[in-house]
């Protein structure tokens, strides 16, 4: 094992206790507020139940085999390993995708005026967030379906040409035709909700640039932004798809970079890693910079040390 592999696995085991105690932490909080809170709960508390759990599931099924190969365990993963590792990484990425998106649009429909063309969606936002996951979990597994038919452990030699591979498995060459199709189903579906991010947050940018700008115009304390339980909210909702667009067009990046590379460089393979775990750890720390969600956080645990006092 050569020193560079031990210092990128101390960083991924830095970045794994990172994101997995952060999306933990956020988990039970927006658990607790579900089960015990009802006057507090929003349909927004139970989005972020489902992308910390699918965040969590990204970080850990991305990361662990890269610590182990990083650590100098080579082929610790056989076909079956690799199939189940890399499916659910991909599937649970994708639901942190399509879960996003629908925690931007969901965040964008609350904020907007009673005038608006979308306000007809408020009351019905409840009932289709089962249905939006339901749909979610069933398309990314379909879509994925071809990684199970594809993908096969590292037998430990070099790939030449166009092949996706990680740092423990590699896509069969014999079902190299089917790629193509694979590729553009993928690419639509990350275009269409990314598009959708950043729809929802260019409405709601404007939204927030209008209503500063009647703030500043009426000079009335009671319309400024800063006391605004729901005008804070949406600033975290922007910083939260302000990184997720950053990282994951980053990483797809790296990723068609590294899939059109003739020789495939494994620094480039663990650079993916980082990048496709970056949103999922960062994630729960934005939310929880959210006032309101902060300020649930404190007065859950002072009543709990109330009553375990």
């Amino acid at each position: 094992m050569f020193p560079s592999d031990m210092i990128w696995g101390l960083f991924f085991v830095f970045q794994i206790s990172i994101g997995f105690m952060g999306n933990s932490l956020l988990f039970m909080l927006c658990v607790f507020i579900f089960l015990d809170k009802n006057h507090l709960k929003k349909p927004i508390d139970l989005i972020c139940i489902h992308l910390t759990s699918v965040n969590a599931l990204t970080i850990l099924f991305k990361l662990i085999p890269d610590i182990v190969s990083s650590f100098g365990v080579k082929h610790f993963l056989d076909d079956v390993g690799c199939k189940a590792t890399l499916y659910i990484h991909r599937v649970t990425r994708g639901l942190s995708i399509c879960t996003t998106a629908l925690l931007s649009g969901y965040q964008a429909i609350t904020i907007s005026p009673v005038h608006s063309r979308w306000v007809w969606l408020r009351s019905k936002l409840s009932m289709c967030i089962y249905s939006s996951f339901l749909f979610f979990w069933i398309t990314n597994m379909l879509i994925y379906i071809y990684i199970i038919e594809t993908v096969e452990a590292d037998h430990n030699f070099t790939i030449v040409g166009l092949e996706y591979s990680t740092l423990h498995c590699q896509t069969n060459q014999l079902r190299q035709n089917h790629s193509v199709a694979f590729g553009s189903v993928v690419i639509i579906r990350d275009l269409l909700f990314v598009i959708l991010v950043m729809w929802s947050s260019l409405y709601t940018v404007n939204l927030l640039y209008k209503h500063r700008q009647r703030a500043q115009h009426i000079h009335s304390p009671s319309l400024s932004p800063q006391s605004s339980p729901e005008i804070k909210a949406t600033h975290t909702i922007l910083l939260l798809v302000s990184c997720f667009v950053f990282f994951h067009c980053s990483n797809n990046f790296i990723v068609f970079y590294l899939f059109h590379k003739p020789e495939k460089n494994s620094r480039l393979k663990r650079i993916t890693g980082i990048f496709s775990s970056c949103y999922p750890t960062i994630c729960p720390f934005v939310l929880l910079k959210n006032s309101k969600i902060t300020s649930k956080l404190t007065s859950s645990l002072l009543k709990l040390r109330i009553i375990f006092s």
